[in-house]
């Protein structure tokens, strides 16, 4: 079995969460409240393995996002990457975890919209980036 990262796709009102192993297999994400997040995110971690390392986007909130994990989690190292265009390659992940069924298979992935919110993905994005990075 392989570690964990922990990506964190931190946004103002909701916050992208995901483990992946470090082999770049997907373990969970979800989408967390930002306000009360070190709670929330005790809850996604209940009974897992601890994550090694926090993959933090680089976006707007991600100073203040570091602060509180470093606060809750102080041994846990944090690598901030570049969160640009994260929602994009999150949506075309979605379509490959999820490949449409039906009619919705016959139109451009362009013109797909997964349901939902994608930044439990964007997480997972994060923390792709940064394991290919670190190869």
């Amino acid at each position: 079995m392989t570690g964990l990262l922990l990506g964190v796709d931190p946004g103002k009102d909701k916050t992208g969460v995901a483990l992946v192993r470090e082999n770049g297999e997907l373990v969970a994400q979800t989408v967390l409240p930002t306000k009360q997040f070190l709670a929330f995110l005790a809850d996604f971690l209940k009974d897992r393995e601890m994550p090694q390392r926090c993959i933090l986007g680089n976006g707007t909130t991600s100073e203040t996002m570091k602060k509180t994990l470093v606060s809750a989690y102080p041994s846990l190292p944090i690598t901030v990457v570049d969160e640009a265009h994260s929602t994009e390659e999150a949506r075309t992940l979605y379509w490959q975890l999820y490949p449409p069924r039906g009619w919705k298979r016959l139109l451009p992935q362009g013109l797909r919209v997964p349901p939902g919110n994608l930044d439990g993905l964007a997480a997972v994005v994060l923390c792709r980036r940064y394991l290919a990075r670190s190869q």
